[in-house]
């Protein structure tokens, strides 16, 4: 433990090397807003399906593209994802670089393609891997093949590998982890290794080059249309990503509300707070009004005593009775023998059982 404790201080302290907490920060903020907005668009699409059901049937492929291009904005304008841009990251290549890269100078162009597929289609794959996994186990539960057709044989197979494969997956994260928080590896991610980058934090001279950068774009001088069109192009990314940058605390917690306000074990609880409550037992109108005792037996008669036959029971007091006892007593007293209360024979109302 006092090993770690010092790993980790060394970490933290270090002038570029951010701690694992920043690191594993910045990876699932992209996968917190992901659900959210999945959510929120199917909200719309059970609102309105004829406007949008077909994003809601399609949403993984424009949540794809739309990634693909703020990605490729924050990698080319910043070296770093939207995330690690949003915790004051950017991505260097591998190997001891004594001088790092300013942060606007971009990846060398086999990094760049690198990180821009190992960021977006990553999680695209393994989210449809996913979603074919489930399909897969409901095919398996209700499928109409013979249990013997090789169709059935290969899928069941699959179905048996798939847990070891992302035990497996999930353990290289977890010791690539573990290797970076004891100071062992350049990399929290293998993913980061697979791209040849390794992430720090931005300096000084960073952000004055971004800031420059920014002024730059925005104080530009005559352009060809080419050049126009690339640069509205630029511009309105740069307004999307910087929207979404500036919003995206306030996003996230908004959007993780819906999904937990939506959540089916949520609207659970939702139902049994707001359900109306049970009415509470009548009363007696004065002291001589009700002169029955219930029985101690709640399938026995107050009037007779016995087991219910044709149970009755009066709508102005609740309280089931013979239908020959609540009937002779009704129509002689108009009252209910227990509350008091004025009845009619109108007031009897018939009990049916299941067994009935």
């Amino acid at each position: 433990m006092a090993e770690l404790g010092a790993h980790l201080t060394a970490a933290s302290a270090g002038d570029d090397r951010p701690s694992i907490f920043e690191a594993v920060a910045q990876d699932s903020l992209m996968a917190a807003v992901k659900p959210a907005l999945q959510h929120l668009v199917k909200v719309l699409a059970e609102s309105n399906p004829g406007r949008f059901g077909s994003l809601w049937r399609w949403f993984d492929e424009v949540y794809v593209l739309l990634d693909v291009l703020l990605q490729q904005h924050y990698l080319a304008r910043c070296s770093a994802s939207f995330s690690e841009n949003f915790y004051s990251l950017k991505r260097i290549p591998m190997g001891d670089c004594r001088q790092q890269p300013v942060a606007t100078a971009g990846l060398p162009k086999r990094q760049h393609w690198k990180s821009l597929l190992l960021l977006v289609l990553v999680p695209y794959l393994k989210g449809k891997l996913e979603k074919l996994v489930s399909s897969l186990r409901e095919e398996d539960e209700y499928s109409i093949h013979p249990p013997s057709s090789s169709w059935k044989r290969f899928y069941r197979a699959f179905l048996a590998a798939y847990p070891f494969v992302n035990m497996t997956w999930e353990g290289w994260f977890l010791v690539q982890q573990l290797s970076y928080i004891l100071g062992r590896a350049q990399h929290h991610s293998p993913l980061l290794r697979l791209a040849g980058v390794r992430l720090v934090r931005l300096t000084a001279e960073d952000s004055q080059a971004l800031e420059k950068k920014l002024a730059g774009a925005t104080s530009s001088q005559k352009q060809s249309i080419k050049e126009q069109v690339q640069s509205a192009v630029r511009t309105a990314l740069g307004g999307i990503a910087f929207s979404l940058s500036t919003g995206l605390s306030v996003s996230v917690f908004f959007l993780q509300f819906l999904d937990w306000w939506y959540s089916s074990e949520n609207q659970e609880t939702i139902k049994s707070l707001t359900a109306l409550p049970a009415p509470p037992p009548p009363v007696h109108l004065d002291e001589g009004a009700g002169t029955v005792l219930l029985p101690q037996l709640k399938t026995m008669c107050p009037l007779c005593h016995k087991v219910r036959v044709n149970a009755t029971a009066l709508a102005t007091s609740g309280f089931v009775f013979c239908y020959r006892c609540i009937y002779s007593h009704v129509r002689s007293h108009q009252r209910c023998p227990v509350t008091g209360y004025t009845t009619e024979l109108q007031h009897l109302v018939r009990l049916y059982t299941p067994e009935g």
